[in-house]
């Protein structure tokens, strides 16, 4: 195998890897929170301050870790694509 398609096969190992343990982070997550959702109710409908419980609260959490990985995924989305490009003009 020569070192270019050594190199890309680990680049493409490694954006596997990287898709993988980002999905199940999110999947942890929102399974965690509808876990709490159905076994820990009273947890859940216990208020935080007035008029904000746990479940709203750990609810708007869900979505703002969604979007937190989404901005990691898209910046190493970003740094994969480099390195691709790189490889390619290399091949030039």
């Amino acid at each position: 195998m020569s070192h270019d398609a050594k190199h890309l096969t680990d680049l493409s190992a490694h954006r596997w890897r990287v898709s993988i343990a980002l999905t199940a982070v999110m999947v942890a997550i929102y399974f965690g929170f509808m876990l709490l959702v159905a076994l820990a109710r009273e947890f859940m409908a216990t208020e935080v301050v007035p008029g904000l419980s746990w479940g709203v609260l750990l609810g708007a959490l869900v979505i703002v870790a969604a979007w937190a990985l989404i901005a990691v995924y898209v910046w190493w989305a970003n740094h994969y694509d480099r390195r691709v490009d790189a490889m390619r003009e290399a091949r030039r």
